[in-house]
């Protein structure tokens, strides 16, 4: 069966696309836009199936690896929608399109952990307002081996498409979950996870606390930081050693620190990474 061709930019399925664009509108449809082979391509392969892929062979690579992701699409029984290059252009969400976008589900999960044969590690962001920061944050609880990416207070949603194109899709393939900071709080003190939180204001080095046992890792909003509500539960309150002027890093910049000390002593320890 051919694919559906779409020619005109007016398209009323194009409109429907560009509304996802809002978070209302994610909201309401519980989906949101993955634009990039390799977005989509990673998406797929941690079990998103999406609603419908759009293609453009006219902003192809000659690699064929967009033409690759629109054949996996066809085999698992999503509907592909052929666009001209101006209609495509339309819905792009990005500068400099690779010709493959898609409607998927939101991702998100809950407050739980999935079992594991290690003790857990948890990232919490709370209050996080810019999509890009926390994308990277995304991309670094993959690397990490992060069980579970937790925010706060959530500033923004996980299908925000800023967050879904920096985390390079890597949304769809980590437990995220979003909650208020009194929930997730209460949470933590159940599962009895070691709440270890990231600010300026105290003496305590990261790289002095046990991050071996079950922890998770809490960083706060790029202009103020953790609460007072995280900062009074937290068992450990650490920070960065800052020799320059500035008193802080990027907020997605700290996680990774952190995150990867975790990793280092638990290499060291004996424990496995994956």
């Amino acid at each position: 069966m051919s694919d559906l061709v779409i020619t005109s930019a007016a398209n009323p399925r194009l409109k429907a696309v560009l509304a996802l664009r809002r978070r209302r509108a994610r909201d309401v449809r519980g989906a949101t836009i993955v634009d990039g082979a390799e977005e989509l391509a990673l998406a797929m392969a941690a079990g998103a199936r999406p609603e419908v892929v759009f293609w453009c062979p006219d902003l192809f690579n000659a690699d064929g690896a967009q033409a690759g992701v629109v054949a996996q699409a066809r085999a698992a029984s999503v509907e592909t929608v052929q666009l001209s290059r101006p209609a495509f252009e339309k819905i792009a969400y990005r500068d400099g399109p690779d010709g493959i976008l898609a409607v998927v589900p939101t991702p998100g999960s809950g407050l739980a952990l999935v079992q594991s044969s290690r003790p857990p590690l948890v990232l919490v962001a709370e209050g996080v307002e810019k999509p890009g920061n926390l994308g990277a944050m995304l991309r670094t609880a993959d690397a990490a081996g992060v069980d579970l990416v937790v925010a706060a207070d959530p500033v923004t949603d996980w299908g925000n498409p800023n967050v879904v194109r920096a985390s390079k899709g890597t949304v769809f393939a980590l437990p995220c979950a979003a909650a208020s900071t009194a929930e997730v709080l209460e949470w933590v003190a159940q599962t009895g996870i070691t709440l270890v939180a990231t600010t300026p204001d105290t003496d305590l080095l990261y790289s002095q606390v046990d991050l071996t046992s079950p922890v998770a890792v809490a960083v706060g909003s790029e202009k103020h930081g953790l609460t007072r509500a995280v900062l009074d539960a937290a068992d450990h309150v650490v920070r960065l050693p800052m020799a320059g002027r500035a008193d802080s890093l990027n907020v997605s910049v700290s996680a990774a620190v952190v995150l990867y000390e975790a990793v280092r002593q638990r290499l060291e320890g004996g424990q496995e990474h994956t």
